[in-house]
């Protein structure tokens, strides 16, 4: 593009380029029904799902994106459609300590800087995850949540010299008691 009218446009190849586009897409279920004849009626619905199973987002068409408003232009180019599910209990629990920047990894190193350990205990990582599925947030609400367990602990600890090691409860989850503390053995001086 262009700030000034006299710059020159610049060229981008676009062969090689994966585009991935995504968004919430809020209503487009409706449309999907509409168009397979399956409207939901009360609580339990009637008819269901073709196959009796399943997500209707995994039955979205070009057409459908198009009547959701789209433009034609736009859906031409994305030949691909493929819809997500909800992250469950066990994909949270995976985030937080699989990936190499996983954030129970990164609170372990931060607190290894201060030369202090740092445990989370299996069902405090359970907790968490199901404290990010009742607010229905998502992954992105794993940080908020640890944050909050955290903050006061860590402002609390380098001021402190005898702490080794601080350990995540499900009652630091849950309730807000304070995470546990270990702390090192009283160093005695040997009179000679």
């Amino acid at each position: 593009g262009r700030k000034h009218p006299q710059q020159e446009y610049i060229q981008i190849n676009t062969r090689n380029i994966l585009f991935i586009c995504g968004g919430a897409f809020d209503g487009i279920e409706k449309i999907v029904e509409g168009r397979i004849g399956k409207r939901r009626i009360g609580f339990a619905g009637e008819g269901g799902l073709p196959n009796g199973e399943g997500n209707i987002l995994q039955y979205v068409e070009p057409e459908d994106l198009q009547r959701f408003g789209l433009i034609p232009e736009l859906v031409g180019r994305l030949p691909v459609s493929v819809h997500l599910d909800n992250l469950d209990e066990e994909a949270l629990i995976l985030i937080l300590e699989q990936p190499k920047n996983a954030l129970v990894k990164q609170y372990k190193k931060m607190f290894e800087l201060e030369g202090i350990g740092l445990t989370f205990d299996r069902e405090a990582i359970r907790s968490i995850a199901r404290k990010t599925l009742d607010r229905g947030t998502g992954a992105r609400g794993l940080r908020s949540i640890i944050e909050n367990v955290m903050r006061d602990i860590m402002f609390e600890l380098p001021s402190r010299k005898d702490v080794r090691e601080v350990v995540v409860t499900p009652e630091s989850v849950e309730t807000g008691v304070p995470p546990l503390l270990v702390l090192r053995p009283e160093e005695r001086k040997l009179e000679a």
